[in-house]
């Protein structure tokens, strides 16, 4: 294992789970999990993606006819 400053930061921060942690997660668990870095990847992706579909909703709306 070299000594590269990723490496040391992966290894402080957990880094990546056993193969028997990963396993036992099943459903979503499985995709949106905070164990590994694709889990965090796809929460983060999702988070994106709604705060633009409520960004496209509320731009693409029609707009309120006012009565006067």
């Amino acid at each position: 294992m070299s000594n590269c400053p990723s490496c040391i930061c992966r290894k402080m921060a957990g880094g990546e789970p056993s193969s028997s942690e990963a396993s036992k997660l099943t459903g979503l668990s499985k995709i949106f999990n905070s164990t590994t870095t694709q889990g965090r990847a796809n929460v983060a992706m999702a988070t994106y993606a709604g705060v633009g579909l409520i960004i496209a909703f509320f731009m693409l709306k029609p707009k309120s006819k006012k009565a006067t």
